[in-house]
């Protein structure tokens, strides 16, 4: 990427941690900077906005495909589109997405894409970083060790052609193996009927929890996934939580590693429920009264 002195790396406002720390470290190296693109009031990202953030000085955009924190589904075909334009690189954080959406990284137009195995029901501590050839072949090893060289002399080294140049050392053979039978099963559903199954909790669970007294949602967007974030009026969301838990009910609560979101919206935490393929509208309607029943014991 050559990132030199005054150039830019444009994220969003919705990213989780993961997708902003790392680039704040690469940025304090090379002395280049970090800019955040607008969320609007519905939890979507301002477009126009972030259009206004590109510049000639523009080297990478980095952007979630679907928020962690909100259930947005972000334009990123569009964002590549206009990242491109600026002459920028493009990574897409598909931890989410990839167990909710068709993935097309060609259709995306994205440079890089990335995900990790525990979202896909897989093991922990094991990812996938896709890249385009031409660009991961100009790249040089981030790690030496073992099975990533092609020599080695003490004057020097060559380095094994892809992937293997990225993979110094015993590879996680537990975990890839886990991680391709996830993926094997997920790939063995009916994508259209798990996208509807999804859709109908999502839009059940948004009538139920946003009808209760007190409730209000956080994160309203035109496109979105099966998350639901929330807070209730004199409730903490770890205390919610607490309750929920009580009566079996998990869901998360906290800043979800999406801290400048949380700011955005005013809050320091909300309540997290998220729906898949094993949860039914029964699961809705055990959330709604656990949440009754927690306003009523500590509102």
């Amino acid at each position: 990427m050559g990132l030199r002195t005054g150039d830019e790396i444009v994220v969003t406002a919705m990213e989780h941690h993961s997708n902003i720390v790392p680039w704040q470290l690469v940025a304090a190296q090379r002395g280049a900077v970090v800019r955040a693109a607008p969320v609007n009031d519905a939890g979507e990202l301002d477009l126009e906005g972030f259009r206004t953030l590109l510049g000639k000085r523009t080297r990478m955009v980095a952007v979630v495909h679907l928020s962690n924190a909100l259930g947005t589904i972000n334009p990123v075909k569009q964002v590549a589109e206009l990242a491109h334009a600026a002459g920028a690189l493009v990574l897409v954080d598909g931890a989410q997405s990839a167990a909710h959406l068709p993935i097309d990284v060609q259709d995306i137009g994205c440079d890089f894409f990335a995900f990790s195995g525990h979202k896909l029901f897989g093991p922990t501590g094991i990812g996938v970083l896709w890249g385009r050839e031409s660009l991961l072949d100009r790249m040089p090893p981030w790690q030496g060790g073992g099975d990533m060289i092609g020599t080695v002399a003490v004057e020097g080294s060559t380095w094994a052609p892809l992937p293997a140049k990225f993979e110094a050392g015993t590879p996680h053979i537990a975990g890839a193996v886990g991680l391709h039978t996830a993926i094997d099963f997920l790939a063995g559903l009916d994508q259209g009927a798990v996208a509807a199954h999804e859709h109908d909790l999502l839009a059940y669970a948004t009538e139920r929890i946003g009808s209760i007294a007190g409730v209000r949602l956080i994160g309203t967007a035109r496109e979105k996934a099966s998350v639901l974030s929330f807070t209730v009026e004199g409730v903490h969301p770890h205390d919610l939580g607490t309750v929920l838990d009580a009566d079996g009910i998990c869901i998360r609560a906290g800043h979800h590693c999406a801290q400048p979101l949380m700011r955005r919206f005013g809050l320091v935490a909300t309540a997290r429920a998220s729906f898949s393929v094993y949860n039914t509208r029964d699961d809705v309607d055990a959330l709604a009264a656990g949440v009754a029943k927690a306003k009523r014991l500590l509102a």
